[in-house]
C-alpha cells in the first residue's frame, strides 16, 4: 500500500522502503503495470485541512482538482480535448448513453457540482484511458449523487455510451484503498463487440471519480486496477 510521507508543500508518497513489486505506481514487467511518475499530493492553501482530517466534517478537498488527477504514464499520448483541465458538465454527460445525458446534466446542476476535471490518454498497446473528477460541496452530496443519480453499487448504474454490458470485476480485491473511501469496478465480459470496456468509480470525500479503460481485443485488468488504486490514493 502506498502511504503518505508527511504533510507539506507537496506530500510525496513514501516508496523508498518498499520493494519495487509492492508499489502500484512502478512498472513490473511480469504483471503489466504501467510506469507512472512518482506521485505527490499538491500543496494546500494555508490552514486548509486534508479531507480525512477530523475537523473537516464535509471531507472537502481544498486542493485544485486538476492537481489530483492521475498523471500520464510513460509512453501515453495525451488526449487533446481531455488534457487535464476543466470540462463542462455537458461534456461529462457524454460519457453516458445518449438518452441518459439530459438526466445526468440536470442532476449535476441540481447537486451543484463545483468542478469537473478530466484527463485522457492512449497507450502504445491501444488502451484508451479516461479519468473524470467531480467535486461537490460535501461528502454527503457526493454520496447521494453516486447512489441516486449514477446508481452505482451492485451494478454499474447509468449505462455508458455504447451500452456495454458490465459486470462486477471478479478480479478486484480492493487492496490498497485509503481508509473511508470506496471503489466500484466493473468489466465487460466476453463476448464483447470488438472492444472491451472497464469502468471504475471512486468516492473519496466530496469527490467522485470515474475511470474507464477500453481496448480492442480486451483491456488488461492489471493496469486498470493500478490506475484505480493510484487515483484513490491521490484523492484520499
Amino acid at each position: 500500500m502506498i502511504v503518505c510521507g508527511g504533510i507539506g508543500t507537496g506530500t510525496a508518497f513514501g516508496v523508498a522502503s518498499m520493494e519495487r513489486t509492492d508499489v502500484p505506481g512502478l512498472t513490473t514487467r511480469s504483471d503489466g503495470r504501467w510506469d507512472y511518475p512518482a506521485l505527490s499530493l499538491p500543496a494546500l492553501p494555508a490552514g486548509s485541512p486534508r479531507p480525512s482530517n477530523d475537523g473537516n466534517r464535509g471531507e472537502i478537498h481544498h486542493a485544485d482538482p486538476r492537481e489530483l488527477l492521475l498523471p500520464l504514464p510513460a509512453g501515453a499520448t495525451q488526449d487533446k480535448e481531455l488534457d487535464g483541465g476543466w470540462v463542462t458538465p455537458e461534456r461529462f454527460a457524454e460519457v453516458y448513453e445518449k438518452d441518459k445525458r439530459r438526466e445526468v446534466r440536470l442532476a449535476l446542476a441540481d447537486y451543484a457540482v463545483r468542478h469537473v476535471a478530466a484527463r485522457g490518454w492512449t497507450m502504445p498497446d491501444g488502451t484508451s484511458s479516461r479519468v473524470y473528477l467531480l467535486r461537490f460541496n460535501s461528502v454527503g452530496i457526493a454520496e447521494r449523487f453516486k447512489d441516486h443519480v449514477l446508481v452505482v453499487g451492485a451494478d454499474s448504474g447509468v449505462p455508458l455510451a455504447g451500452s456495454p454490458t458490465l459486470e462486477l470485476d471478479p478480479d478486484w480485491a480492493s487492496s490498497g484503498l485509503v481508509e473511508n473511501t470506496m471503489a466500484y469496478l466493473f468489466a465487460e465480459e466476453k463476448p464483447y463487440d470488438g472492444e472491451q470496456t472497464r469502468l471504475g468509480y471512486v468516492q473519496a470525500g466530496d469527490t467522485v471519480a470515474l475511470l474507464t479503460h477500453s481496448r480492442k481485443g480486451g483491456a488488461p485488468g492489471v493496469p486498470f486496477h493500478q490506475s484505480v488504486i493510484l487515483q484513490n490514493q491521490l484523492l484520499g
